[in-house]
């Protein structure tokens, strides 16, 4: 008896996947994958990093951790799976269960019959409606086609200045990798307020952004692109931005995201929904039970909303393929949705997010609340030691935790600990859950009193109304650029971590420390509202709760601190503060 036939489309991250479970659990299959490329089961996560010349060429993108090339003859010799490449479907025809596909270097056209199909179809970069996006040293940069032009073009010394529309991840990692080893000057354009909108809350988004400008990278946000032209000059662009500045450039990336390829579903009536991609159950079946789809053209569950959202991430891509491989060998197994987990680096930090924001909360219905703690990522004694900015999102009503971003320069750390939230995020954790989670504990990897704990137990005095947070962003706004006189910074630091501050503020910045305050409180304004600041949020909680001892409310406890507001660009360079932990 013949094995059963199984079509794979596209051969990038889930078909592989699919293909390779099925096979050492169905070794009497036939496998046939078909991609419309010659490049298949790439990581192209890794472009960035080609691009920057962190990886050395495209065959390390293609190749297993043993170094061999996954190319058509790898699978073949050693998965035992057929691979036509070169080769688009262009029809599928549900009734008689096969495949029409194009060969693109004969252009003959014939049918593959299929038991199961696997829909693997990926995204394509979303092309802006700019005039002029069509022209040449325009580009998305999402293959490895691309790539490679793009990088030939930087090594030959053709690009001097690029104009990067769109700070989304790639956006900021293409930032990154033009300016860090070729010293292109860059332009980073968003229309949003913020770097890494929908990504990160603002407080952190603020964060990235100075730093991608201490780096050299100049950062332009609410600008909008409104045409791009062909400059005097032979390979010159010009950039007109609204409202009033036009950039020279040789090179032009668009990075605002992607959209499902879902146009051959969609042809072949299976069912899409919403969000533009193919509708599948647990077990990845689309509205054809003999139809399976995975990767970056379908729509998944949010566990945390409840919504159907497109999430495009090779690493659910390769989760995905392993239940599509089990199923169609008989299993049962089942893929129930994402938490929206995100990693990423942008030259000396490691970004990393679980869950949702506060403004995505917000926009779901949710209660949110922000929590923002400074605190060292290891033991704050241990030579390695850096400090981690940890934000949590919970809801108010239930104490739920929503979800979790973090930035530091131990990337390692970072991720760690998203992570570990990401792990319990699906059974709704409470701010209880966080502030008692266990974490292995070892000077060299963690404070004996982890930042996570501290992000717990920080919520839970908010939400009891102990604490009576104030927002970075909202810092800036009222004391920085509005200067209200009703308003009076307190600081609980030490008078030499202070000075510069009180001598910049003057009246506006009272320095009082916290050791201190109890014999003080008579120096403490009764008429204003404090802000009360110390270089984490530690001291000045503490600082909250005297004040309140002693009858003085009318106070807020900045977040993260003056190690917040540094990091975030808030105040002048020339201001210096603590450098110490709390």
């Amino acid at each position: 008896m013949d094995g059963k036939k199984v079509v794979i489309i596209g051969g990038v991250a889930l078909g592989p996947k699919a293909a390779c479970r099925l096979k050492r659990l169905e070794p009497g299959a036939e496998v046939v994958m078909i991609d419309q490329d010659e490049y298949i089961s790439y990581g192209g996560c890794g472009i960035p990093y080609f691009i920057s010349g962190d990886v050395n060429s495209v065959q390390d993108l293609m190749s297993t951790s043993f170094h061999m090339l996954r190319n058509p003859q790898f699978f073949e010799d050693v998965k035992d799976v057929k691979v036509r490449a070169r080769t688009r479907a262009i029809a599928i025809d549900r009734q008689k269960r096969t495949v029409r596909v194009l060969d693109l270097g004969t252009n003959a056209e014939e049918d593959l019959p299929y038991d199961h199909l696997v829909i693997a179809t990926g995204s394509t970069a979303f092309r802006p409606p700019i005039p002029g996006v069509e022209l040449p040293g325009v580009t998305s940069v999402t293959n490895l086609h691309s790539a490679m032009e793009v990088k030939d073009r930087i090594s030959k010394g053709k690009v001097d200045r690029a104009v990067i529309v769109g700070a989304g991840a790639i956006g900021c990692e293409m930032a990154e990798a033009l300016g860090d080893l070729w010293g292109i000057e860059t332009h980073l354009v968003e229309i949003a307020d913020q770097v890494l909108p929908g990504i990160l809350a603002p407080s952190l988004a603020a964060i990235v952004k100075n730093h991608l400008e201490e780096k050299g990278v100049r950062v332009l946000l609410g600008r909008r692109v409104a045409e791009i032209r062909r400059g005097d000059e032979d390979g010159q662009l010009e950039v007109s931005l609204k409202p009033d500045e036009t950039i020279r450039a040789q090179l032009v990336i668009t990075a605002v995201g992607v959209r499902p390829n879902c146009e051959l579903a969609r042809s072949a009536g299976l069912a899409t929904g919403a969000t533009g991609a193919i509708i599948v159950n647990q077990m990845l079946q689309t509205s054809d039970p003999r139809i399976f789809a995975g990767g970056d053209c379908i729509e998944i569950p949010h566990l945390i909303t409840g919504q159907s959202v497109f999430f495009p991430q090779g690493s659910l891509a390769n989760r995905q393929g392993r239940v599509i491989g089990t199923n169609i060998a008989g299993g049962a197994a089942k893929f129930e949705g994402t938490v929206g987990s995100f990693s990423m680096k942008v030259f000396d930090l490691g970004i990393a997010s679980t869950g949702i924001t506060p403004q995505t909360a917000i926009k779901n219905g949710f209660d949110a609340q922000s929590v923002l703690v400074v605190q060292a990522d290891r033991a704050h004694f241990y030579p390695t030691q850096d400090l981690m900015y940890f934000q949590l999102t919970v809801d108010r009503k239930t104490r739920r935790i929503l979800g979790a971003q973090a930035i530091g320069s131990n990337g390692d750390a970072v991720s760690g600990r998203i992570n570990a939230i990401a792990a319990i995020l699906p059974f709704k954790p409470t701010v209880e859950d966080i502030s008692n989670l266990e974490i292995a504990y070892s000077p060299p990897f963690a404070s004996a009193l982890d930042v996570l704990n501290a992000a717990g137990n920080t919520a839970e005095n908010i939400l009891d109304g102990l604490n009576r947070p104030m927002e970075p962003g909202e810092f800036e706004k009222c004391f920085i650029m509005e200067e209200n006189p009703d308003i009076l910074c307190l600081d609980v630091r030490s008078p030499a971590n202070a000075a510069p501050f009180v001598e910049r503020y003057g009246d506006r910045w009272l320095n009082i420390p916290q050791e201190t305050l109890g014999k003080r409180f008579d120096e403490v304004p009764k008429d204003k509202r404090l802000l009360l600041v110390c270089n984490s949020g530690v001291r000045s909680y503490e600082a909250m709760r005297q004040l309140e001892n002693a009858g003085i409310t009318n106070t807020v406890n900045v977040q993260g601190g003056a190690a917040a507001l540094k990091k975030a660009g808030v105040f002048p360079k020339a201001d210096e503060g603590d450098k110490n932990h709390d």
